[in-house]
């Protein structure tokens, strides 16, 4: 007999691909009633490439404003600082251009601009609170009142979700929150605009999602809608980002990537979360600065090792998903890093054991920490970890 479980869909509204970006934003600029778009972008797409000027230009005089500069990890200074200018430029639409940053940084503003916070201090009230043993605690709280169109240039899938990590800087530590209303509205994935991100940049986001999907199809609250999914994003994944670094300009393989970081993340969407291996990155990165895809890189292979016990069957579906199935999922994984030129260890990235102990605290207040297959019961199994990722 199947077993009982639900998907819970989010409320995004769609996802358009293979579409130049300046024509589909302005088509849902229009669909939406927007007159005065506020666009939030990464500096060096802004200035290096014509992306974000073809989407103003397709816009025309319904842009209203422009912030770029956001830095890895969405500071809470830099929400702050999206907001006061959105605010002034009385924006009813925000459009995001370039990596999670960007529209994690979308995502915070229209939540500040619906609350009229101006200070990092009065973002407090609003993140969720984790305890050491796993316990969360979620305010309840408003959405955003206005919509986001999100222009995705890197595979690490944040607008594909209404939860947000952003880093208090004065600790510093990764803080979440959530709300079903903060995901994006609609997603543009245009692979033509992908071209422009560095190939580090690229790949490392890719791990990201592969991570995404190795670790939705371990997760105990799988379920055959969600398999499904992340089944063909590591598939695609897998395929596509060894055919990008062997040749850079196949348009097709940018976007077949696009469509994997996608599906990688509906079973997260759908209330399956991910484990130790996001849970500790999400410390790396707000601890120690490690950008959001080299985590991936460095975590999931030990994860998986570490994991392989309690779920060794599942992880011979992450292989077979891989194209090996007599291999272990955790050396496949380490193998693409490898192919891509990525960083593999804690030591590649200059992360050493003076901040382990540091790291093992935080990661007992990440939600999937708690969630990881095997459970990571104390700072001990977190320590271990590490340890066998240097």
């Amino acid at each position: 007999m199947a077993k009982a479980g639900q998907v819970v869909f989010s409320r995004m509204q769609r996802v358009v691909w293979g579409r130049p970006a300046a024509e589909v934003v302005a088509e849902e600029a229009g669909r939406l009633g927007a007159e005065r778009v506020f666009l939030i972008v990464s500096r060096t797409l802004n200035r290096e490439s014509d992306v974000v000027s073809g989407i103003g230009r397709g816009l025309g005089n319904r842009v209203a404003g422009l912030f770029e500069g956001i830095p890895a990890h969405v500071h809470r200074e830099t929400v702050i600082a999206a907001t006061r200018e959105a605010r002034a430029a009385k924006a009813d639409l925000i459009v995001t251009v370039g990596g999670s940053s960007a529209s994690g940084v979308g995502k915070m503003a229209r939540l500040a601009l619906a609350h009229g916070l101006e200070t990092v201090d009065d973002m407090e009230p609003f993140r969720t609170v984790v305890a050491p043993d796993g316990t969360k605690t979620k305010p309840d709280f408003r959405g955003p009142d206005i919509g986001q169109v999100a222009v995705p240039t890197t595979l690490s899938g944040g607008e594909y979700y209404h939860y947000q990590g952003s880093t208090d800087t004065r600790i510093p530590e990764k803080q979440g929150y959530e709300h079903p209303d903060m995901i994006p509205t609609s997603v543009v994935l245009d692979p033509w605009a992908a071209l422009h991100t560095p190939e580090w940049l690229w790949f490392s986001t890719g791990i990201r999602a592969v991570d995404h999907a190795v670790e939705g199809l371990c997760a105990p609250g799988a379920n055959p809608w969600t398999d499904g999914m992340n089944l063909q994003a590591l598939r695609l994944l897998a395929r596509s980002l060894a055919a990008s670094k062997a040749a850079p300009g196949d348009v097709d393989a940018r976007l077949e990537s696009q469509l994997g970081a996608w599906m990688s993340m509906a079973g997260v969407t759908a209330g399956v979360p991910v484990g130790a291996s996001h849970g500790i990155g999400h410390v790396l990165g707000g601890a120690c600065d490690v950008p959001h895809g080299y985590t991936s890189c460095i975590m999931l292979a030990p994860v998986l090792r570490w994991n392989r016990q309690a779920v060794a069957e599942r992880q011979r579906v992450v292989s077979g998903a891989m194209g090996v199935p007599d291999r272990p999922a955790a050396d496949l994984v380490a193998e693409l890093v490898s192919l891509l030129g990525l960083p593999s260890r804690l030591g590649d990235v200059g992360v050493g054991r003076d901040r382990f102990a540091e790291i093992a605290e935080q990661a007992m207040r990440e939600p999937f920490v708690h969630a990881n297959p095997r459970p990571v019961r104390s700072v001990g199994d977190v320590l271990e970890i590490l340890e066998s990722a240097m």
